[in-house]
């Protein structure tokens, strides 16, 4: 892997948990569990790697309003602990992570989750080192409306519209373009509009794993995939 060619943000949609479970005769929420405790593993080597921001996709709003009550609540409480996990934990504060959580979750969980994600943003907010950024209840699509909706709420009808106007008012306005989009699970497609402004001139990166089995070998794998890459931004 060149030193050189790495990139600044990485995405990871992570797929397959429920996969990874159901081959294994468990529930649901023991996929999600194991792809909390890979999420961490990933996070660490990531910090390893000089990775400066690295975003997760925890949840779709989808997620939060179709599946099974049992599989939301233990989602939910999955979150919770691992969110106090980065807050008790060394690594955030030795290494200045800037923790960002962005999507409807203010809207979707309950007070007890918020008041601890609302800790972990306080306590990281002026770390500029590096990002982990956290898409919970979040769909790409319900950005780009959201996007809309503030710039039509701010100014006359004849504003004119520009890439720097429409960036400002996205949920994603902090973060810097994508790099690299990983997707797990073996199901080589987009989902939603993920973060469908900021990769738009991202690589792409497919893995047949299933989430909780896309190893820190795994993303080493997919680092050198992208250093070898030629990025030509549409030229």
């Amino acid at each position: 892997m060149q030193k050189d060619n790495i990139p600044n943000h990485i995405a990871i949609i992570p797929d397959g948990n429920r996969r990874w479970a159901k081959k294994r005769g468990l529930k649901a929420w023991d996929g999600h569990e194991a792809g909390a405790k890979n999420i961490e593993k990933l996070f660490r080597f990531a910090l390893k790697n000089g990775i400066k921001c690295l975003s997760f996709w925890g949840s779709s709003l989808d997620n939060m309003t179709r599946r099974p009550l049992l599989e939301r609540k233990a989602l939910l409480d999955i979150y919770k602990r691992y969110f106090q996990n980065l807050i008790d934990g060394k690594e955030i504060y030795d290494e200045e992570v800037r923790i960002n959580v962005i999507g409807r979750w203010e809207e979707q969980f309950p007070e007890s989750l918020k008041k601890i994600i609302r800790e972990a943003i306080q306590r990281t907010k002026k770390y500029k080192k590096r990002v982990l950024n956290f898409l919970l209840a979040y769909n790409g699509t319900d950005e780009m409306v959201y996007a809309v909706q503030n710039i039509l709420s701010q100014a006359p009808a004849r504003k004119k519209i520009t890439l720097e106007l429409i960036k400002e008012n996205l949920m994603t306005r902090d973060c810097p373009p994508v790099d690299l989009v990983i997707r797990t699970g073996g199901d080589p497609h987009l989902s939603a509009g993920f973060m469908m402004w900021d990769i738009a001139d991202a690589q792409l990166y497919f893995s047949d794993e299933n989430f909780p089995d896309f190893s820190e070998k795994k993303f080493e794998e997919a680092l050198k995939d992208f250093s070898n890459r030629k990025r030509r931004f549409g030229k």
